[in-house]
C-alpha cells in the first residue's frame, strides 16, 4: 500500500464531460473557456475571471498587469513553490522575502512593513496550506504605500476570510488547478479580479497581446483583421481542460468539505502530543486544508519521514524556503534569512491529504506517525 499526499478526485462525469467536449466542434479556446470563467468568478465572488494555461502563467499574467518592470521589488513569502518569486524575476523585477508568521506558517505583516522600499511595487501574499493570510493588515500597508496586491491562491479556492471567499478581495488572485489542488484541470489556473482595466490586460497577455476587439484596436480593416497591441504569450487553456474543470467545479463544496473533515481528524489525533505541532488557524478564516502539515518539534525531522516513506506513506515537505536554492544563492540571495521560514522548514512534514483518502487510510497514517515519534 502506498498513500500519496494528494491526488486528483475523477468521476465519470468529469470523464463524461471531457469526452463531450472531444465530440464538439472546440478542442481548443472555445465556449467552455467563458463558461469555466464565469463559474469561478460566480463562486468566489469577483466580477471577473481569466482561465490561462497554469498557476505560474497566472501569477506572471498578473505581475504583468501590475506594471512590474525591470527595477521594482515585489515582497512574498520564502515558504511557498518558487514560482511565487519567479514569476516577478520574469518582469525583470527584484522578489524580496518577508518572514513568516510562527503560528499560521503564512507571510508577516510586521515584517512586510520592514522590507518596503521606495521600489516596492507589490505585494504577493501565498495563502500557505490553504489558511488565509491577514488581507486586513495586508491591505492597509497596500493602501498606505499604494502598492497592488496579488493574492497566490494555488492552495486556497474554497478558503474564506472574514466571511469573502478568497478571489474577491484584493487586486487580482491567482489559482492553480494542477492534479494535487481542490479541483484539476490536468493543468491549468485563473485570475480573478474586479477591476476591468486589469481584466483586459490580462485577456491580451494571455493571447500574444493581441485582439480582435474593435473597441480597442487602432484601426479595423475587415473581419479578418486582428492587432498585436502588447507582448503577451500563448498562455491559453483549451476547452478540455475547461470542460473538466467546470464540472470539478460542481464537487468543489464536498472536496473542501471531506479535506476540512480529514485535517479535523489529524488535529483531533496530534494536538496533545508534545512533539508534533499542529496548524492553527486565524480567527474569521476557514482554511481549505490544500496541505496539512505539522512540525516535528524533537525528533529529527529527516528520521521521521524516512520512516513514515518506508512504511508506505507520501509524506513530503512544502517547503524549501525560495531563496535556498541554488539559482537564488547565485543571484544575490545569499545573506538572506528568514529566521522563522527557515525553523519551519526544518521541522515540517505534510501528511497526506485529498479527498479521496479513506478514513482508514488516515487512520493508519496517524498510527504510524505515531509510532515514529514515539520510538526511542
Amino acid at each position: 500500500m502506498y498513500i500519496p499526499y494528494g491526488r486528483q478526485s475523477i468521476n465519470e462525469a468529469d470523464i463524461q464531460a471531457v469526452v463531450d467536449v472531444l465530440k464538439s466542434d472546440y478542442v481548443t479556446t472555445g465556449p467552455k473557456v467563458s463558461e469555466f470563467e464565469r463559474k469561478v468568478a460566480d463562486y468566489v465572488g469577483a466580477k471577473y475571471a481569466v482561465a490561462i494555461a497554469n498557476g505560474t502563467a497566472a501569477l506572471h499574467a498578473a505581475c504583468h498587469a501590475a506594471g512590474i518592470t525591470e527595477g521594482d521589488e515585489v515582497i512574498t513569502t520564502p515558504i511557498t513553490f518558487a514560482a511565487s518569486a519567479n514569476c516577478v524575476l520574469y518582469c525583470g523585477a527584484r522578489p524580496v522575502f518577508a518572514d513568516i508568521k510562527e503560528n499560521t506558517y503564512n507571510i508577516d505583516p510586521e515584517d512586510i512593513k520592514r522590507k518596503i522600499t521606495s521600489r516596492t511595487k507589490a505585494i504577493i501574499a501565498v495563502h500557505y496550506s490553504g489558511q488565509p493570510c491577514e488581507m486586513d493588515e495586508i491591505q492597509k500597508i497596500a493602501e498606505e504605500y499604494h502598492l497592488t496586491v496579488i493574492e497566490d491562491a494555488a492552495h486556497a479556492l474554497g478558503a474564506d476570510y472574514k466571511g469573502r471567499k478568497i478571489g474577491s478581495i484584493s487586486d487580482m488572485t491567482t489559482f492553480s488547478f494542477h492534479p494535487v489542488k481542490h479541483i484539476t484541470t490536468g493543468e491549468g489556473g485563473m485570475i480573478t479580479t474586479n477591476q476591468e482595466e486589469l481584466y483586459k490586460k490580462l485577456l491580451l497577455f494571455r493571447t500574444h497581446g493581441i485582439t480582435r476587439d474593435e473597441d480597442i484596436m487602432t484601426n479595423n480593416e475587415g473581419d479578418w483583421y486582428y492587432q498585436q497591441l502588447d507582448l503577451g504569450y500563448n498562455y491559453r487553456i483549451t476547452d478540455i481542460q475547461c470542460a473538466l474543470g467546470i464540472s470539478q467545479m460542481n464537487r468543489l463544496d464536498e472536496f473542501v468539505a471531506k479535506r476540512r473533515t480529514l485535517a479535523e481528524r489529524y488535529n483531533q489525533a496530534f494536538q496533545n502530543v508534545s512533539d508534533i505541532m499542529i496548524p492553527e488557524q486565524e480567527e474569521g478564516c476557514h482554511n481549505s486544508y490544500h496541505l496539512y502539515v505539522i512540525q516535528i518539534v524533537k525528533k529529527n525531522r529527516k528520521e521521521v519521514f524516512d520512516k513514515l516513506r518506508a512504511a508506505g506513506i507520501g509524506v513530503n515537505v512544502h517547503y524549501i524556503p525560495v531563496y535556498k536554492h541554488p539559482y537564488y544563492q547565485n543571484h544575490g540571495y545569499d545573506e538572506v534569512c528568514c529566521k522563522t521560514a527557515e525553523e519551519f522548514y526544518a521541522r515540517a512534514v505534510s501528511l497526506p491529504l485529498y479527498p479521496d483518502l479513506t478514513y482508514e487510510q488516515q487512520d493508519y497514517v496517524i498510527e504510524q506517525v505515531l509510532r515514529v515519534i514515539q520510538e526511542g
